[in-house]
């Protein structure tokens, strides 16, 4: 029994041996020159947004948010992107039950489930920079959650982004994604 341990010790030192060998001599076995072995976390950078025009009433879809409340939500169709840094850029408007709009021009990043705010809209179309435009957390309330709407019902469906500004308005204009059980 005593010669048996070494034995094993012996031909597990040999397997090695031979396996470290076998990929040092085998160029198939070793990593290909040009592999990109950088498994780092890539630094997200966001693209700078551009205004859009103001929003057109013609433009502007409605978009269900909660029994709740009162106010209409709107998005310009037309002011819907898709940016190469993967954020939905949008026009919002909202109208209150005593007639009072809002406009504000706003992205929502999937990736994370935030979104920002970056320009409200003036009465005479022009915009105006927004003071805290940092990215925020999505928060899903039963009152004000536009936002929370437009993230898992239209714009990132089950986490991920629509592909383009078209799969967006279709998602509006059918009162969901389609790849959102309704």
């Amino acid at each position: 029994m005593s010669n048996a341990r070494p034995a094993r010790w012996r031909a597990g030192f040999l397997l090695s041996a031979s396996l470290s060998i076998c990929c040092a001599v085998c160029p198939s076995l070793s990593p290909a020159a040009d592999f990109d072995d950088d498994y780092d976390v890539k630094v997200w950078e966001e693209i700078e947004a551009k205004l859009p025009a103001p929003p057109k009433d013609s433009s502007l879809i409605a978009f269900f948010v909660s029994a709740s409340s009162a106010n209409r939500f709107q998005v310009d169709g037309d002011s819907i992107s898709v940016g190469a840094d993967g954020v939905i850029r949008y026009t919002l408007v909202v109208t209150s039950a005593s007639g009072v709009r809002n406009v504000s021009y706003e992205g929502i990043r999937c990736e994370t489930a935030e979104r920002r705010l970056y320009a409200f809209g003036r009465a005479d179309g022009a915009w105006s920079k927004a003071r805290g435009n940092m990215w925020v957390k999505i928060q899903n309330s039963s009152l004000n959650r536009q936002h929370a709407a437009l993230f898992t019902e239209y714009f990132c469906p089950i986490g991920n982004p629509v592909a383009d500004a078209d799969e967006a308005r279709k998602a509006l204009l059918a009162g969901g994604h389609p790849s959102v059980p309704h």
